[in-house]
């Protein structure tokens, strides 16, 4: 079976654009946001829940937390009960931009949306940005632990 050129380019462009928007960043930079509210990746869970005050929702995996009608945050813990993802949404127009939570502007897609993640390979963990589009936008922070290849 021949496979044409342009097939193989419209195959490819999904994966090319995911890592377009993916960066490494130097192994001695420091994230700019590496928690939320004190709330640190691989924190125990118990000193999570103390810095976070009362979940709407909790488990052995996960908490939610609703802070206003446009702030909430969702913590989610490995099987060791340490904080492995902190994901913050935020609603409106308060929300922080791309430069104040990765320390560098973010690409605007055409239909108005932002989506990059940031690596801290020496840290241990990513950070990502998602901005929906519209005049209320969602923006949604994580941090999540990066795994190790074995």
């Amino acid at each position: 079976m021949k496979v044409s050129r342009n097939w193989v380019f419209a195959l490819a462009m999904p994966v090319l654009m995911l890592l377009a928007s993916h960066v490494f960043a130097q192994a001695d930079q420091k994230p700019i946001f590496s928690g939320y509210k004190g709330v640190m990746i691989g924190m125990p869970m118990s000193d999570a829940r103390s810095k976070l005050g009362s979940a709407r929702d909790k488990s052995d995996q996960e908490d939610y937390y609703v802070y206003n009608d446009k702030e909430n945050c969702q913590v989610l813990y490995g099987n060791d009960k340490t904080v492995r993802v902190i994901s913050v949404t935020y609603l409106g127009k308060d929300a922080p931009t791309p430069k104040e939570i990765l320390g560098v502007d973010a690409e605007v897609m055409p239909e108005g949306g932002i989506n990059k993640r940031v690596e801290y390979p020496k840290a241990g963990y990513s950070v990502s940005y998602l901005k929906t589009k519209g005049d209320d936008p969602m923006v949604i922070v994580t941090v999540q632990k990066m795994m190790v290849a074995q």
